[in-house]
């Protein structure tokens, strides 16, 4: 497909997106309006609008725009391992990192999109890449995903379901493939991952809507099901708070209609299934080889981080935004666990040095003149 066509689907998806919002993992979709402008007389149309939706939904005013198409890339500079074995044969690791970075392509098509029941489809593509400073590393599990990477292939769908002008709720379900896989390794089973969340809400007002619910999935590192509270409130046409606790917390400041400041924190999980190329095994603590289990082919990555950060997202044109990130990122695990054997045990527990990093971001998002149209007001 040609970039020009590539373009106009994405601008085609954001533009839908504007009625119906868009959905990362771990975020509650949106629907418009974005921004709050800062004049008096413009804020209070704005507040007007609201009080005239007959459905309720998450969002609220001034929260940021929609975003149909998202390029993002992120990078962090050169920061210490440490890697403890937990079993014996395992030996121990000590390095540097030169470059972590990853790189996500994200897309958001609203499959249905009418007042009391809004469907948003999203594909997704992401890849982490390591480079350690001094290669080979002799060690299997870091040797094994700097020539491989890890990558995320997922497909997810979120349900907004007004049921009046102050109950909503939503259900988001997620399917991907992560891991060290090729293009030749797609249709191994064990690189699935699922995850799913479904919170009830109440719209206050224009400026506040909150629920409570569940989340299930990897944010913490392994499979586990946790409690969750959407909190987006805007006090007044700046100052604004976004949160879907305990996973994310973000202050809101709006500069003006075409600029937004962010600061807070991040937690995200992620969980790769990794496949050696040289199997590992197991030993008994005496040194002898434990014949009630099999050399080490396939590893579970557990990988937890915090990001505390600050963050602009600004309007580059009608349908075009920009976001620049930066801040410093917290290593609470990297560890490996054994998937050959029915045991599941930790087999590497590995930190990684505290760090900062940086963001750029650039997202498709519905133009003023097609949401003039539409009767939305920015």
């Amino acid at each position: 497909m040609r970039y020009s066509s590539i373009i106009r689907v994405g601008l085609l998806g954001a533009v839908v997106a504007g009625a119906a919002g868009g959905t990362r993992a771990q975020d509650v979709p949106r629907t418009y309006p974005p921004a709050a402008p800062l004049t008096p007389d413009t804020a209070a149309n704005n507040a007007s609008l609201g009080d005239k939706q007959r459905f309720a939904n998450p969002s609220v005013l001034g929260m940021g725009p929609s975003k149909g198409l998202v390029v993002r890339y992120e990078r962090m500079p050169t920061f210490g391992v440490s890697s403890s074995a937990q079993v014996v044969g395992i030996q121990n690791y000590a390095g540097e990192i030169s470059k972590n970075a990853r790189l996500s392509i994200k897309g958001y098509i609203p499959a249905w999109n009418h007042p009391h029941l809004k469907v948003i489809v999203g594909l997704s593509y992401e890849r982490e890449e390591f480079q350690f400073k001094k290669m080979p590393t002799n060690y299997e599990l870091f040797d094994n995903i700097e020539n491989k990477g890890l990558k995320s292939t997922a497909a997810q769908i979120a349900v907004i379901r007004p049921v009046n002008d102050v109950h909503w709720y939503l259900v988001r379900v997620k399917g991907e493939l992560a891991g060290d896989y090729t293009s030749r390794e797609l249709t191994r089973a064990d690189y699935s991952r699922f995850s799913a969340e479904a919170i009830y809400g109440w719209k206050r007002s224009p400026n506040f809507s909150w629920g409570v619910g569940f989340q299930y999935g990897y944010t913490f590192g392994r499979l586990s099901l946790y409690p969750a509270v959407i909190y987006n409130r805007t006090f007044n046409a700046r100052w604004g708070v976004e949160a879907l606790a305990p996973a994310r917390l973000t202050l809101r400041y709006n500069a003006n209609s075409n600029s937004i400041f962010y600061a807070g924190y991040t937690v995200d999980g992620y969980n790769y299934i990794v496949h050696l190329r040289t199997p590992l095994a197991r030993k008994n603590p005496d040194g002898s080889s434990d014949a009630n289990t099999t050399p080490l082919r396939t590893l579970e990555l557990r990988e937890t981080e915090v990001k505390f950060r600050l963050r602009w997202e600004h309007e580059v044109f009608s349908f075009l935004w920009m976001g620049a990130e930066a801040g410093y990122r917290y290593n609470y695990a990297f560890d490996a666990f054994d998937r050959t054997n029915a045991d599941r045990l930790k087999i590497i527990d590995s930190k990684f040095n505290g760090a900062p990093y940086a963001s750029l971001e650039l997202f498709i998002t519905p133009p003023r003149k097609l949401l003039e149209k539409a009767g939305v007001r920015r």
